[in-house]
């Protein structure tokens, strides 16, 4: 008999309710009997997951947004020249605006930060309804957007309070929010809270826990990061510039090499990525890392940390530039002096840790992007919108720099920053009289312990 027969027959007898383990307890039945249940019983279980995958709706398919005058002017070529023009062009588009925001200062920086967050934002939720609006979920939008409004509320109160503590101090209105901003932002969100318990309907109970939890992951993935690059925008916009750029340099060289040489696939989640443009990508990264910081260490606008000055009621950018933006002789070792000729280099320290940087865009910064590839799989997408032709959406522009964010945060926590006097002074001035009088006393007897005052001066006082 062959084995469409024997599904056949066998799904005959699972639907009549014939079990496969209570046959296995029969002794005296042929061995055929029991091929059949186990070809019927794989059978059923694929029909069934196929049944389950058709029962989530798929995401509309985004119409081409390439503007008619390219698709005239390209309409000669493969879709596969066309393709690489239409990107180009965009590409050179999206890095002139780059470098005219940089010039407009961290201001203008920050809120397009929040921009791009927000539409992020949109896209990956809107792709969550699409998939489920089908079910009319209660609220789920309305609670979408107010989650991400309690969750930048209380980050970006918290940098307020970091960065304008002294502003904060003296308006009265905003040294209350202040004072009790973590509060607030629990109630804010509890409320949220509340209400996504108040609108669980019975039949979608799963479904919209489901939901609830891609919001969360969303904010998670989405706020939080950009919360960390305004973070190191503070620190010196080179440590905001220097990164991003090298994750754009390296998303752009693996493309063209892959565009040219790749012949070897690299992971399955994204076939058109290849080991001959990853590979290419990380060494024109590297060498773009370390030219570029050489260019930007020089200049204090780009390596003095953004601060406020509450004379002017502005941002400066202002300072002594610290050793690691200044000039260093390094002696090189024998193997580069051979090759080189050379016995020292002059190099910025900075250029060091941008080695560090390209590093890790080239190699860890790529598995956002998969990240990303493995989730519009699952959603049967090719870009989460079509806001920029060519190139997709917003996030499927921004889905290795928020891993690079992360990264760059922690990295100037473990190996660059140190304790900050401004911010010192400013949780003193906060304190009471009697407690700052109480730090002055035992940091004077502290200096004249170390001889760092007189002894003489301590007794008189």
């Amino acid at each position: 008999m062959s084995n469409a027969n024997f599904v056949r027959l066998g799904k005959c007898f699972l639907q009549k309710g014939f079990k496969l383990n209570k046959y296995r307890s029969l002794k005296n039945e042929p061995d055929a009997f029991l091929h059949f249940f186990l070809l019927a019983e794989k059978d059923g279980v694929s029909d069934s997951e196929s049944k389950v995958d058709s029962r989530i709706p798929e995401v509309p398919v985004s119409a081409d947004d390439t503007p008619e005058v390219l698709n005239k002017a390209l309409s000669g070529l493969s879709s596969r020249w066309k393709n690489w023009w239409v990107r180009g062009l965009f590409t050179l588009a999206m890095i002139t605006f780059f470098f005219f925001i940089i010039y407009l200062g961290p201001m203008v920086l920050m809120m397009i930060v929040l921009c791009v967050q927000i539409k992020c934002f949109h896209e990956i939720i809107m792709i969550g309804y699409s998939v489920y609006h089908s079910y009319d979920l209660p609220w789920f939008r309305t609670l979408s957007w107010y989650f991400l409004l309690c969750v930048n509320y209380f980050f970006y109160g918290e940098t307020v309070t970091d960065y304008f503590f002294t502003l904060v101090q003296r308006e009265e209105p905003l040294r209350i929010l202040s004072k009790y901003h973590r509060f607030i932002s629990f109630a804010l969100y509890l409320t949220g809270f509340c209400m996504f318990v108040l609108s669980l309907v019975k039949k979608h109970y799963r479904l919209q826990f489901y939901m609830f939890g891609w919001t969360h992951v969303t904010l998670l993935i989405v706020v939080t990061q950009s919360h960390l690059i305004i973070h190191n925008l503070f620190e010196g916009m080179i440590w905001f510039i220097v990164p991003i750029s090298c994750v754009i340099c390296n998303d752009i060289m693996a493309y063209m090499f892959g565009f040219f040489f790749g012949r070897t696939p690299l992971i399955k989640l994204s076939p058109k990525k290849t080991w001959e443009g990853f590979i290419g990508g990380f060494f024109a990264t590297i060498v773009f890392g370390i030219v570029l910081s050489y260019f930007m260490s020089g200049y204090r606008y780009f390596v003095c940390p953004v601060e406020f000055n509450n004379d002017s009621n502005s941002f400066q950018v202002d300072c002594q530039p610290p050793e690691l933006f200044q000039l260093q002789e390094y002696t090189l070792p024998s193997v580069l002096e051979s090759v080189t000729g050379w016995t020292t280099v002059h190099l910025y320290p900075f250029q060091i840790h941008s080695v560090a940087l390209s590093s890790f865009a080239s190699i860890m910064g790529p598995f956002g992007g998969f990240f990303a590839s493995g989730f519009k799989r699952a959603f049967k997408i090719k870009d989460f919108a079509n806001t920029i032709p060519g190139h997709g959406g917003i996030m499927d522009r921004f889905d290795c720099q928020y891993l690079m964010a992360t990264f760059v945060n922690v990295y100037i926590a473990s190996f660059i920053r140190g304790p900050n006097p401004s911010k010192v002074i400013q949780q003193l001035l906060a304190l009471r009289p009697d407690q700052q009088l109480h730090i002055f006393n035992s940091l004077k007897a502290h200096l004249v312990e170390k001889g760092l005052l007189p002894a003489l001066e301590g007794a008189a006082a």
